[in-house]
């Protein structure tokens, strides 16, 4: 044992604090995919997150206070030794260009759809400038909120059965200033919503399967369970949405589904509806652009499908 090993002098720019950062994520063999896919990326977030700071030209020389330093480090170790989510230590996610509260109510936010947000939806919503628009299992609203901001004429609903969670999107609500346009709903799918249609539904389910949900690192252990599994192959709500779906759509409507990596068991489950699966620049999967009209126009596959398995004649 060496008790006169030399003391690591702290770093004295913000380039060394996230160089040291990312080499100890590193070596630590954390996992990402909490809004990082690396160790850099996830050290430039931590950072920058400590400090209350945004990326931009000249910040990486930015002279480092001593003190400064011992915070970030203080949760760089319990980001290596809880294998808790970056997000929920800070207590914030960016998504969408857009900061929201973030903690252990709801998912960390995310979601590709954010691409499709910030695109307007096109190609694939061919209606009128869109109304409506619900988010449905909103968890911390960070969808819906997302695409209001993003459409100061677009009036949103935020969905969801977890009260937890919705208390979460309140508070986004209010943070991003889009109360006048925003409302809450807590509800079963699209239970509590009758007679109610949109002309555009951003829907991110619980998708994920058994033995997926059974191999996920641990930061994903920190999340609800319930925003994460559903069932054997991940299409337990799935499958209760999509019969119904077009019930709360407008003619024109479009339904974004994202169902990660259980799409293989989604086409099994619907082997003859025409799914359209979005190539996404960013990155991720699983995402289906569905249309009122294919959903009407398949109306009897999705409702078979949907009671074979539930065990319903």
């Amino acid at each position: 044992m060496n008790d006169h090993a030399p003391r690591q002098l702290p770093p004295d720019t913000l380039a060394g604090a996230v160089a040291r950062c990312a080499t100890r994520l590193d070596e630590a063999g954390v996992a990402f995919g909490h809004g990082t896919d690396n160790p850099w990326d996830e050290a430039v977030q931590l950072v920058l997150g400590v400090l209350g700071l945004e990326d931009g030209p000249g910040i990486a020389e930015r002279a480092l206070a001593d003190a400064d330093w011992d915070t970030i480090a203080a949760l760089l170790e319990r980001r290596i030794g809880e294998r808790c989510p970056l997000p929920y230590l800070l207590g914030e996610a960016h998504f969408a260009g857009l900061r929201f509260r973030c903690d252990r109510r709801a998912l960390v936010p995310r979601s590709p759809l954010a691409e499709l947000i910030e695109s307007a939806y096109a190609p694939w919503y061919a209606g009128p400038p869109p109304r409506r628009l619900l988010d449905l299992c909103c968890g911390g609203g960070c969808l819906g909120i997302a695409a209001a901001v993003h459409a100061p004429g677009l009036s949103v609903v935020l969905a969801d059965l977890d009260s937890d969670a919705l208390a979460l999107a309140a508070e986004n609500v209010a943070l991003q200033d889009v109360a006048g346009r925003v409302s809450l709903r807590r509800c079963d799918g699209f239970e509590g919503l009758a007679g109610e249609r949109f002309d555009i539904i951003l829907c991110n389910p619980p998708y994920v399967d058994q033995d997926d949900l059974a191999s996920m690192p641990a930061e994903f252990t920190h999340e609800p369970a319930a925003g994460l599994g559903a069932g054997t192959d991940g299409l337990d709500l799935v499958r209760r949405l999509l019969p119904v779906a077009a019930e709360h759509l407008e003619g024109h409507g479009l339904l974004l589904l994202e169902v990660g990596n259980s799409w293989p068991a989604l086409e099994a489950c619907y082997p003859r509806f025409p799914f359209t699966w979005v190539e996404l620049e960013r990155g991720g999967h699983g995402v289906a652009a569905i249309t009122a009209r294919e959903l009407r126009d398949h109306a009897a596959a999705l409702a078979y499908n949907a009671g074979a398995a539930t065990g319903q004649d």
